[in-house]
Formats: C-alpha cells, sequence, structure tokens
C-alpha cells in the first residue's frame, strides 16, 4: 500500500501554476491542462477497453503504455498508445497467456516509467496476486485493494458477506463445493431447478443449470471441468435457479477514504448463456423500493469490505424480491451506459481516485448524481447467430460505422483491414446509444444497428436488430433466458452484403476470365447500348417512359380465357408472336439472354408490339438456364417483364405432365407450378406432350384451366406429313386435335419444333383443322431451319391460321423463327395483315441488333438454311446445343457423323416425335454413338451390356410417356436389364409432393424468405436451384450487372455504374490485379466502390491447373471399365473392395445435361479404383477394374 499511501493527501494529487511555454507537440498540447503529478499509465490489457482507457488518460494529460501480445501486433490498440511493447518474446506466450504474464507487465511498467497499471477488465483484473504485485513493485494498481478483490472474487465469500450485512441471497450452499455428494445434498433439500457456477471467475464459464436429477451429474462434472480450465480453479458453488428473472446491476464508486456512492443500475438481463448480450440504464419500469433497497444494499456490501476505485454489485429480481449475487471489483463493459446517462466518466474517476483523489474533489457526491433519459448497449460481435454464434475469423474487407446524436462507439479492432483471429474474444465494437426516453434510445440502437456495413466475417448484427425490434424488447419485458426462451429471434433478417458480393464475382472475371458455360472470347459490342425512340404516325414522339396500356391481354383479365379466344377468332388479321424474349435466343444464343436486356427494351416494346397475339416469354428451357448458367430467378424475370408489359399477353410453354422439367412429377407439382405461373404473369400456357401422349397432356391442361390461364393445347408436328412413309399423317394429326378438344381447350397450338412444316402441308394442315372446328383459334409455332418458315407462316395464315409465329430480324432465321419484318411484308395489303407498324417493328430491332453483337460470344456461327433438316429432323433449338455440346464433348469435328447418327438414333428408339425432353433422347443416344463408334447394329447386339445415357433409360422406362407405336422391342428391355417399365402415365405412380415439408426443408439449408415459387423451382430442378441459391449466397444477385461487365472484365481505370435497386447505384472502377502468391495461388483484385477502395481475394484458378494423364480402359480386357465419354464424374457409388454384381451401378458421369451411369460388366470386386467425385474423364479413361473376389485377396 505504500504507493497509494504516498498519494494519500489529496492536495499533493492536483498541480498549480501554468508551465513553461514549450513546442507544441501532442504531449505538450496535454500537459498544458495536466491536473495530476501521475504522468504515465500502462494498460494491461487488449481490444477495446486498452483505447478506451487511452483516451481518458489522454483527457488526463497521461502518458500512454500498451502491451501486446505477437498476434496483436497489428491491432489497434497498440496503435493508439504512445508507446506500446511486445510482452515477452515471440513464442514465449500464447496469445492468451501473454496477458496473464503479470510479472513480464510489471517490468515493463517499471522499465519505461510507468506509474499506474489499469488491468481493464477480464484478463488480470480480478487477480489479487497480480494487484499486491503492482503495488509491491512501487506501482499504482487502478481498482479495488487486493484484499477486497480476495473477498470479493470468490462468489462464495462475496455471499458470505452478502448474509452478514444482512443483504438477501439465493438460497445456495454455503462455501464452495467439491463433489458430486455435496451438489446432490443441496438439491435432496432444496430441490430442483438448480444453477451450479465456478466460484473463481465469470463470463458465464463454468456455470450449468440443471433442472432435473437425471442430468446433475454430468452437469457438474462440466461445470468443474470448465471452471478449472478457464480460471485455473474447478471450485463451484450451488444456488437455487430462479425462473424468468431479471439480471441488475449496480455501479459503484469509492475512494480510498471510506467514501462509497453509486451510479445507478443498469438492467443486464438480455444474456446468451449468461453472458450480456444487451444492456439498458437505468433498468426500466423498476418498482421505485426494489431500486431504492438495491441500491442500499449495494452501498452496505461496498463499505463492509472497503471498497476502493469501482465496482459492480450484482442481484437477480424476481416477483418475490431481489436477491444478491456476486460484486464484480472492476470496471464492467457496459459501464460506457452509465456514463451515458449520467454525464460521469467511471474511467477518469478510476484513475483520479488510484491517484488519491477524493469523492468530494471529483464532485462524485450523491446528492449531485443524477440519471438523464436512457441508454442501450450492444456488443457487435463477429459471431454468425445462425451458427449457433460460432465465431467467424478473417479479414474485414469494409468496415463502415454508425454515428450521430446520441450514439457512442466503443471499438477495438473494428476497422477494414483487421484480420480476426481465433485467439481473442470476439466483440468488435461496443455501441452504446443515449435517448431522452426508452424508446427513442431503442429506435436509435436499431439505426445505428442498420448503419453498420461490416464485410469479410459474419457479425451478431441481424440477431441485434432481430432482438431490438421484438414485442417483448419493445416493452422492456425481457429476462435472463430471454434468448434462450425465444426461438423466432433467430429468424434473422441479414445484411445483403451486395456490393461486396458482386465484387468478388467481378474480381472472379477479372481473374479468371468469363465463367459463364458455353462463352467463347468476349463480346463484339462493348459500347452503349442505344434504345430506339419511337414516332407515332404525325411524326410525334412517343412517351415510352411508362409501359403501353392497348393490347389483347385486357380481355384475358376482364373476361377470362374463353371471351379472349372468342376475340382472337373474330380478329380479320393474322396476328404475331413474338419470339424474340425466348425461343429466338434459345435457337441462336444458347438461351443466354439475361433478364436486364429485355427488361431495357420492355417499355418500347409494350408500344410497338401492342397488337401482338403474346410474348412468348417464359417457360421451356429459359426455365432452367436462367439458374443454371445465368444465375438469374426465372421467376423474378417473370415479374420484372410483367410490370414493364402489363398489355400484350405473356405465354410460356408447358412440357405437359413434366411441368419445365425433362421427366414427369407428380400431379399436383404441377398443378402447384401452374398456379404460381399464373399469378406471376403467364397468360397462355402452351401445353405440349414430348410424345403428343394425351393422358400426359390432360394433366397439363386441367392444372392450366384450375388456374384460370389461357389454355393453348398443343400438337407437335414432326416428320413429312406429305411423305406416305411416315407414320405421322393428316390422319394421326386430326386424330389428336379432336382429343384436345374434347378436353376443352381455349385454343389449338401446333408445334413444329424442326420447322419441317412444308408450305404445301401447313395448307392442308390448317385447312383441314380449319374445316373441322370453324370457332377454334389456331397459333402455330415453327423454326426457319430449312429456310422456308416465312413461306409456311404465309401459307397457314391463308389457310386459317389466327397466329402464327416469329422474331425480330436480327434474331430470326435458321434454326431460330421466320423474319418478323418478312411476314409482315408477306401479308402486308391482305385482310390477314398483323395489325402492326413497320417502323416500331424495325426500331425495336434496332435494338436488337446490338444485342446480338453483345452475345456473340454465345454464337451457333450458323452460315445458312440446312435443307437437311427434312432428314435428320433435328429441331431448331437443339441443333444449336448439340453443336455446343458436341464441341465441348470433343466431337466437333465429327459434327456430320453426329447428324446422321441423329437420324439412326430416332430410327432405333421407333421414330418418335422429338421435343424436350425426347429430342434430347435421341440427341443423347446419337451423340453416345459417335463418342463409342457404335452403329444402329451394334446397339441393338449390345443393349444388354452398354451403359446407356440416363435419358435414354428414363425414355425407355415409360418416364417420358407412351409413344405413338409402343416401345421398340427387343432393344427396350435389353437396354433396361431389370429396371422397372411404365406402361400408363408416369404420375401416376408418383407420390405426391408434400408442400409444406419441401418449403420447410428448403428453409432449413437457405434460411428463411423461401416462398412457393422458390418450392415451385426446386420440384423441377432440385440440384440446379440448390447450385442457384448457393451461387446466389456467394455472389449475390447478378441480375442487376450490365453485360457487358457479366461477360468481360472492364479495362483497368473504365468507371462504369450497377444499380443494385431503385436509387441505389454503386459506381465502380477496377484499379489493379495483384501479383500471384505462390503460397496461396490467390490474387488481390482491386475496385474502387463509390470512390472507397475495396479489395477481394480470388483463387487463381490457371495457377493451380495439373495436366492429369489417365490410363486408357483396354477394350479387349473385360476387367477393365472406361468412361463411356468425356464427362465429370458427380457421383461414386462404390469403393475399391465393393463386392458388385453385373449392372450394378459404380459411378454417375454428367456432361452437359446429360447424365450417364457407369455399370459393372460383370459380378466382382472393385479394384483399382482410379477416381474420385468430381475428377474430369476423357472418353474410355480407365475407372477401376471388376476382379474375381480370389483376385482381389491376393
Amino acid at each position: 500500500m505504500a504507493s497509494q499511501k504516498a498519494l494519500s493527501n489529496h492536495e499533493d494529487v492536483f498541480e498549480d501554476g501554468d508551465a513553461p511555454a514549450e513546442p507544441r507537440t501532442v504531449q505538450r498540447i496535454r500537459a498544458s491542462s495536466t491536473i495530476m503529478k501521475i504522468n504515465k499509465i500502462l494498460v494491461a490489457n487488449r481490444g477495446e477497453i486498452p483505447i478506451r482507457i487511452f483516451r481518458t488518460a489522454h483527457e488526463l494529460s497521461l502518458h500512454t503504455i500498451a502491451v501486446f501480445s505477437y498476434e496483436d501486433r497489428l491491432s489497434m490498440h497498440r496503435q493508439k498508445a504512445d508507446e506500446s511493447y511486445l510482452i515477452g518474446k515471440r513464442g514465449s506466450y500464447t496469445p492468451v497467456a501473454a496477458y496473464l504474464a503479470g510479472d513480464e507487465i510489471i517490468k515493463i511498467a517499471l522499465e519505461h516509467g510507468a506509474q499506474m497499471i489499469h488491468p481493464g477488465y477480464g484478463f488480470l483484473s480480478e487477480n489479487a496476486d497480480f494487484a499486491r504485485a503492482v503495488e509491491k513493485a512501487g506501482l499504482i494498481f487502478v481498482g479495488p485493494t487486493p484484499e477486497t478483490i480476495d473477498a470479493l472474487g470468490d462468489k462464495v465469500s462475496a455471499r458470505r458477506i452478502a448474509i452478514a450485512a444482512g443483504v438477501p441471497v439465493v438460497p445456495g450452499t454455503e462455501g464452495p463445493v467439491e463433489t458430486f455428494e455435496e451438489v446432490k445434498k443441496f438439491t435432496d433439500e432444496y430441490g430442483f431447478p438448480i444453477i451450479i457456477k465456478a466460484a473463481y471467475g465469470g463470463g458465464g464459464r463454468g456455470m450449468r443449470v440443471v433442472r432435473e436429477k437425471e442430468s446433475l451429474k454430468e452437469a457438474f462434472e462440466r461445470a468443474t471441468s470448465e471452471a478449472k480450465s478457464a480460471f485455473g480453479n474447478g471450485t463451484v458453488f450451488v444456488e437455487r435457479f430462479l425462473d424468468k428473472p431479471k439480471h441488475i446491476e449496480v455501479q459503484l464508486v469509492a475512494d480510498n477514504y471510506g467514501n462509497v456512492v453509486h451510479l445507478y443500475e443498469r438492467d443486464c438481463s438480455v444474456q446468451r448463456r449468461h453472458q450480456k448480450v444487451v444492456e439498458i440504464a437505468p433498468a426500466k419500469d423498476l418498482p421505485v423500493d426494489i431500486r431504492d433497497a438495491m441500491l442500499e444494499y449495494a452501498i452496505k456490501i461496498a463499505k463492509s469490505v472497503k471498497l476502493r476505485n469501482v465496482a459492480t454489485a450484482e442481484f437477480l429480481v424476481d416477483s418475490k424480491g431481489l436477491y444478491f449475487i456476486e460484486v464484480n471489483p472492476r470496471i464492467q463493459v457496459e459501464h460506457t451506459i452509465t456514463e451515458m446517462i449520467t454525464g460521469i466518466d467511471i474511467v477518469a474517476a478510476q484513475i483520479q481516485i488510484a491517484a488519491g483523489a477524493t469523492l468530494e474533489q471529483l464532485g462524485l457526491t450523491q446528492d449531485r448524481i443524477s440519471t438523464r433519459g436512457f441508454a442501450i448497449q450492444t456488443r457487435i460481435t463477429t459471431e454468425d447467430p445462425a451458427k449457433n454464434f460460432q465465431p467467424d475469423t478473417g479479414r474485414i474487407e469494409v468496415y463502415r460505422s454508425a454515428g450521430g446524436n446520441g450514439v457512442r462507439l466503443d471499438g477495438g479492432n473494428g476497422f477494414a483491414g483487421a484480420v480476426i483471429t481465433p485467439h481473442y474474444d470476439s466483440m468488435l465494437t461496443k455501441l452504446s446509444c443515449h435517448g431522452s426516453t426508452y424508446e427513442i434510445a431503442r429506435r436509435k440502437a436499431v439505426r445505428a444497428l442498420v448503419e453498420f456495413r461490416i464485410r469479410g466475417v459474419k457479425t451478431n448484427i441481424p440477431f441485434l436488430t432481430t432482438l431490438l425490434t421484438h414485442p417483448t424488447f419493445i416493452e422492456s419485458k425481457v429476462w435472463t433466458t430471454f434468448i434462450d426462451d425465444t426461438p423466432e429471434l433467430f429468424e434473422l433478417t441479414g445484411s445483403q452484403n451486395r456490393a461486396q458480393k458482386l465484387l468478388a464475382y467481378l474480381g472472379n472475371l477479372a481473374v479468371n476470365g468469363p465463367q459463364v458455360v458455353g462463352q467463347v472470347g468476349e463480346p463484339k459490342f462493348k459500347g452503349e447500348v442505344m434504345i430506339p425512340t419511337l414516332y407515332d404516325e404525325a411524326g410525334n414522339k412517343i412517351d415510352t417512359s411508362k409501359p403501353c396500356t392497348k393490347g389483347w391481354r385486357h380481355i384475358i383479365l376482364e373476361q377470362g380465357p374463353k371471351a379472349f379466344a372468342k376475340a382472337i377468332r373474330e380478329y380479320k388479321g393474322c396476328l404475331l408472336m413474338d419470339t424474340t424474349w425466348r425461343d429466338a435466343h434459345q435457337s441462336l444464343l444458347a438461351t443466354r439472354v439475361r433478364t436486364i436486356d429485355m427488361a431495357n427494351i420492355a417499355r418500347e416494346t409494350s408500344h410497338a408490339l401492342h397488337n401482338l397475339y403474346s410474348l412468348e416469354a417464359w417457360g421451356g428451357a429459359t426455365f432452367d438456364v436462367s439458374m443454371r448458367f445465368l444465375y438469374e430467378d426465372p421467376w423474378d424475370r417473370l415479374r420484372k417483364l410483367r410490370a414493364l408489359v402489363p398489355n400484350i399477353p405473356f405465354q410460356m410453354l408447358l412440357r405437359g405432365a413434366n411441368g419445365v422439367a425433362y421427366a414427369s412429377l407428380p400431379d399436383n407439382a404441377i398443378y402447384h407450378f401452374v398456379e404460381q405461373a399464373k399469378k406471376n404473369g403467364v397468360d397462355i400456357f402452351r401445353v405440349f406432350d414430348a410424345l403428343n401422349d394425351i393422358n400426359q397432356l390432360e394433366v397439363g391442361i386441367k392444372a392450366v384451366q384450375k388456374a384460370g390461364g389461357v389454355c393453348e393445347g398443343t400438337v407437335c408436328y414432326s416428320g413429312d406429313m406429305l411423305n406416305p412413309k411416315k407414320k405421322y399423317n393428316l390422319e394421326y394429326y386430326l386424330d389428336l386435335v379432336d382429343k384436345l378438344v374434347a378436353l376443352d381447350i381455349d385454343v389449338l397450338g401446333i408445334k413444329d419444333m424442326a420447322g419441317v412444316l412444308k408450305p404445301h402441308a401447313a395448307t392442308l394442315l390448317i385447312g383441314a383443322i380449319r374445316k373441322k372446328y370453324p370457332d377454334l383459334p389456331i397459333h402455330v409455332h415453327t423454326h426457319d431451319s430449312a429456310g422456308t418458315g416465312v413461306a409456311s407462316m404465309v401459307a397457314c395464315a391463308m389457310a386459317g391460321a389466327d397466329a402464327v409465329d416469329a422474331a425480330t430480324d436480327s434474331l430470326s432465321g435458321m434454326t431460330s423463327q421466320p423474319s418478323i419484318n418478312a411476314i409482315l411484308a408477306s401479308l402486308e395489303g391482305t385482310d390477314r395483315d398483323p395489325g402492326l407498324n413497320i417502323q416500331h417493328v424495325r426500331a425495336l430491332d434496332a435494338y436488337w441488333s446490338q444485342i446480338r453483337l453483345l452475345y456473340s460470344p454465345f454464337e451457333a456461327h450458323l452460315t445458312g438454311p440446312d435443307p437437311e433438316v427434312y432428314e435428320h429432323e433435328i429441331p431448331g433449338g437443339q441443333l444449336t446445343n448439340m453443336m455446343f455440346q458436341a464441341s465441348q464433348l470433343g466431337l466437333g469435328s465429327q459434327w456430320i457423323e453426329t447428324k446422321k447418327a441423329y437420324e439412326q438414333a430416332n430410327q432405333l428408339l421407333g421414330d418418335i416425335v422429338k421435343v424436350t425432353p425426347t429430342s434430347k433422347v435421341v440427341g443423347d443416344l446419337a451423340q453416345f454413338m459417335v463418342s463409342n463408334k457404335l452403329t444402329p447394329e451394334d446397339v441393338r447386339a449390345r443393349a444388354s451390356e452398354l451403359d446407356f445415357p440416363g435419358s435414354v433409360l428414363e425414355f425407355f422406362e415409360g418416364m417420358m410417356g407412351q409413344p405413338y407405336g409402343g416401345f421398340p422391342e427387343p432393344l427396350r428391355t435389353d437396354a433396361l436389364r431389370g429396371r422397372r417399365k411404365f406402361d400408363k402415365r408416369p404420375g401416376l405412380y408418383l407420390e405426391p409432393v408434400d408442400f409444406a415439408k419441401t418449403k420447410k426443408e428448403l428453409a432449413r439449408k437457405f434460411g428463411g424468405g423461401i416462398t412457393e415459387c422458390d418450392v415451385a423451382s426446386y420440384l423441377m430442378y432440385p440440384k440446379v436451384y440448390e447450385d442457384y441459391r448457393k451461387f446466389l449466397a456467394k455472389y449475390g444477385d447478378l441480375s442487376v450487372l450490365p453485360t457487358k461487365y457479366f461477360l468481360s472484365k472492364p479495362e483497368i481505370g473504365e468507371e462504369f455504374h450497377v444499380e443494385i435497386e431503385k436509387g441505389k447505384v454503386l459506381i465502380l472502377k477496377l484499379l489493379a490485379i495483384g501479383p500471384l502468391s505462390e503460397n496461396t495461388g490467390q490474387r488481390e483484385v482491386f475496385y474502387e466502390v463509390n470512390g472507397e477502395v475495396r479489395q477481394v481475394t480470388v483463387d487463381d484458378k490457371t495457377a493451380s491447373i495439373e495436366n492429369v494423364s489417365r490410363p486408357k480402359a483396354d477394350p479387349t480386357d473385360s476387367s477393365q471399365v472406361g468412361a463411356p465419354m468425356a464427362g465429370v464424374l458427380v457421383e461414386l457409388r462404390v469403393h475399391d473392395g465393393s463386392e458388385v454384381k453385373k449392372g450394378d451401378p459404380l459411378a454417375v458421369l454428367s456432361a452437359m445435361k446429360m447424365e450417364m451411369v457407369i455399370s459393372a460388366p460383370h459380378n466382382g470386386v472393385v479394384s483399382q479404383l482410379l477416381v474420385r467425385e468430381g475428377d474430369s474423364v476423357d472418353g474410355s479413361d480407365l475407372v477401376c477394374r471388376i476382379v474375381r473376389p480370389e483376385a482381389a485377396n491376393k
């Protein structure tokens, strides 16, 4: 106590007079306001509390010293001090042990002239031996005396002191307990629930609530073990546990002369695992008698132990009264809110009292202390609430804090570039907010939390905002287990982190190049896409800032599908459906056109094409490609376009009982999907079946009728109707039309997916249907593959069709639809004129001509019409996709052979109708044949041993319906090798979907906010949807990114804008791409975001490419299993030593949306498995050997 006694005369503490003039250094500026002879203080702590202490110390003109561990060498508290010193040498202490090395810290203080040591909270703050050592060294310990720490640091001792002082306590053991038998004796007398607490230490460690005797022994053992690990002493004590109490603490301040005051109370009831999360000062709605008694008890205990400096007396309050818990003889984390409501700097009081000042001298007499308003503190930590508050580590990429009136921040390592390590407490900063009322303080805290932007590590901010906006917190009715008792607090709304996710994508693009599957090179057009201006017939500019309201859709909305069909039939001309937004770009640009490029021209389209029968805008392949390759939500596309074009009916392609999937689904899944599509903007549903199976068609038709959509029942046209050798003749089509009409369709669709409907055949077919059904609206869809599309559509129009298909000129012809302007010109002057303004149509095409160049990396590079389509019958959209697939599979040079194989595959399968998904079956089999050099005879002869693509097996099973004329036998039976066979529509065999269960499972995987549209997407494409959601979580919503920057990186220094939502624009500029790190294989990419430099770390995929050369399977050795074609092994179903039978699946190979099972050629044991899941293989690469069991054991 010598050091304290040396300053016991408070008149010696303060200096009088002015210092002589010296240079204006920071030290001199501080010294000019010095009030103490003490001039140097060391803080034995880390993080935010040393910074907090340094600030006050500097205000008191003190020179500050920080100490730090090697792991903390970049910590902010080191930078905030005037001097800083490493504790020991590197490696001499663990990260935590460094701050517990009392002797080393004292040594630093003495070496560098410190006169005081402030311990902060935690670490050595309640270590009486450290306090003694400090004073023994002649230094001042800023805190209670060692004797007081001894008396109060032990909870059992503090309990005895409280009882002796007449302060009520919770029933508990009289002293510490060390054995289970002692704990059991207490429960036998007082019952349950109880709480086991560590006698030495706090922070919720070594603490267990036990509610029944069965778990008592385990809880005791865990509590003692945890206490020993955390505090070096496993002693515990036991108390009755109070249900739903409030935890209230009283801030105490005492000088060296027996004077004690309180600074009122704080409500610390909001806790998790006994650790405080949110604190409120003063406690709201605390009864006056309880408050007064508590304050009196706190001072009584403080005086009984001759408290010096500061401490906090803690109590539990329930409906029956209040109970003393303990006293913390140190500064508390939450002291800031007491400072805010009292205006008193508690740390300043600490330092000056330690220097010998009296409370009176500091103006801290009870009559002068009062509160003003309310304050709330929240602790912002790097913890992930969604993962049970698991601490997160890593580099803080972005750090923007809150501020403003009544907002106080006490931070530690909260800054951009800080590396959060796993060594220490996860707290980043303390947010304290003050307001004149509790509600104002709460609202201010919520506002400030929302204002924070912290990226790079997870934080608890989403949880804190949910907590502060919960009705129970708003009413301040919380209790100590409120968080544990309120699971809805974990239904979090997290920060979208849009800018940083977008940078992650842009950074990856900058380092690794284009990431969109199928992209070859960069766009030919990189300029600003010009939006056309429309003029009316008088030459006046049309206002396209708002959508047009004139169009056919209002009839559907106001009068329903039947009235719409009647109006279409009564219209004199032949209307058009524009396929530009779906089938045109599917056919020519691999379905890669993004939503943003349709939305940019949507309002102009609503004006220019208002007299369209419909816009084909959705469904079919665009649905899965949106998620699979463009990383967009197809439902979001539908909603956005619908809002921009409210007047023109939207048409979608519905694959009957398949929905938009490639195989049948349960019937209720189809009904659910159609219902969502109708609600979100689809008007006309073109329902078809890939095999013209009327039973499959009926499912889709009835789903559309139930949803209230316009039902366009569709016949798929296949082959050449004029060829007498073809089984699909006029009689066949008329019979199918009869069946569709019997289902009460609104419109009849004719779907010529390969463009093989010749003009004369069109006249015969449409004429025959019109003659039989004069009141039935007819819509014809085609492709211009052979170059006869315009002639065929004109023939249809003249024969009585009510609507035909066309595409904008720049996206027309070849595998797309016929040119819209060519059809308009052909019908001009006739009574079949479609009623469109040709100038407006051409103006729109000026836009699409730019867009086609923008999407040049996806061009199929078709040079002209392909009359061979009449032979191979490859659908338009599939032809371009197959060309791309062939090149990806290494078959690009065998394209002519592939087309020939397509004809052969079609005949092998029974000359089937070819449209998605059956066209995919034919294509997969064709590529399989070319890849494995198989003739049709080979396929028939070896069917029982070949590993056919998955789509082929699904077709043979009957998963796609029943083909006209039946399945080819014995090929079907040989290929299936005992697999199931469906002889009726597959939906009859499928279990109905449990939508609630599916939605719950998706919410578990991807968090809240799962919509019915999400459920529908998942049911159609489970893996595609899951991959899309994972991509979204990593890179965010990229649909807002201009296509130029989606497909290619900007130039260094190029500025561009991204509007992430209305009125929120990111101004971006690529600054630099860093060098490759040889240690990590990563590069740093630097972007400027709204003037702020940010960086993202990107794995350089080119740096880790290894050329893996695999042995080839010997086709003459039956034990060797080779990959049937190039692809990726997505699933491995065996391991070395697995016993297999002939036909058992070994692995699943995926190649460009085609999956096939690699099966065992004969019975045996798997040996020499050379591949792993995720490996890329070439055709014939050796996968494994299948050997006899005796050979495997050698």
